[in-house]
């Protein structure tokens, strides 16, 4: 459970930095094993950056989808941001900001993103749809667009794509649109996969009018139908998500860190072609990649990150 720190109890002394570090690793190892293992490709000072980042991440997800979301309201978000804050002026509040508190001063990382990120989960308290896709993309961009913002400065720009390679004053692209665009792919999957889950817990993440562009109706979503109609809001959905991970196949060449990234969009979207091997059926089986297929797309990340 996460607790915020009320600013009248009395302060108690931190961890040191080694273990705040150790804490956010053993959050990453635990709660998101594929990441993790894409995380131990990077030297020790990006990994344990990765890993500090992934947990005040995973922090505020659960502060609205967690085991005790019920009790959180937008006061308790507004206390998470001022917590932020503190963080990024150098005074972490609790032990795992002590580990984020260097990591966003080691490698120079803006805290709008994370101001967006605490947006997105404001979102979540109000809303259980979304009428148009701009709405969901809005959405998507808050809760994952944001990541690829957060991590840009910690995988590097890649000397090889400077725009004069003769200045070292000039300034090399970075592909924030396509970091963008890598959230956005990621968290569509994540929709797409939990369909089901998401129907009972009352909530569509699907745009509504794409249910009606393809007659599917809400109750048809509840009832777990899976039809003619049902394909084929599914295909357009599958291929919409496909579009956002070919843009962002193309600012990976531009990170120093590419293995990693590579790993990442290969295997969420390995969750889509999962999704149609089960015939489109999200409401009685989840989608998921094989620990086979896992190690098998390494070899593949490795080759596109030496070559694209």
């Amino acid at each position: 459970m996460l607790q915020l720190p009320k600013p009248s109890q009395p302060k108690k002394p931190l961890v040191s930095l080694s273990e705040s570090y150790e804490s956010c690793r053993q959050i990453a190892a635990e709660y998101a094993k594929t990441f993790y293992l894409g995380s131990l490709l990077l030297p020790q000072e990006k990994r344990k950056a990765i890993w500090a980042i992934y947990a005040w991440c995973r922090r505020t997800d659960e502060l609205v989808d967690g085991l005790t979301s019920e009790y959180t309201t937008p006061e308790t978000l507004a206390q998470w941001e001022q917590q932020l804050e503190s963080l990024f002026a150098g005074h972490p509040v609790d032990d795992m900001d002590v580990a984020l508190t260097d990591t966003v001063q080691h490698f120079s990382i803006d805290i709008q993103p994370f101001r967006d990120m605490i947006a997105g989960q404001k979102m979540d308290l109000y809303r259980n749809r979304y009428e148009t896709f701009e709405e969901l993309k809005l959405y998507c961009y808050r809760v994952a667009g944001t990541v690829g913002l957060i991590t840009n400065p910690v995988w590097g720009l890649n000397n090889k794509y400077r725009t004069a390679p003769w200045d070292a004053r000039e300034r090399r692209y970075e592909p924030k649109e396509e970091a963008i665009a890598l959230g956005i792919a990621m968290q569509l999957t994540n929709i797409l996969r939990d369909v089901g889950e998401d129907a009972r817990r009352g909530r569509i993440y699907l745009p509504l009018e794409d249910l009606k562009t393809f007659n599917y109706t809400e109750d048809d979503l509840f009832k777990g139908i899976i039809d003619d109609r049902w394909l084929t809001l599914m295909r357009f959905q599958i291929q919409r998500a496909r579009q956002y991970y070919n843009q962002a196949e193309k600012g990976i060449r531009y990170l120093d860190s590419r293995l990693p990234v590579w790993t990442a969009l290969m295997l969420y979207q390995g969750i889509l072609d999962a999704i149609e091997r089960n015939h489109y059926d999200v409401f009685t089986k989840r989608a998921f990649v094989p620990k086979r297929e896992k190690l098998l797309s390494l070899p593949v990340a490795w080759l596109r990150a030496q070559a694209l």
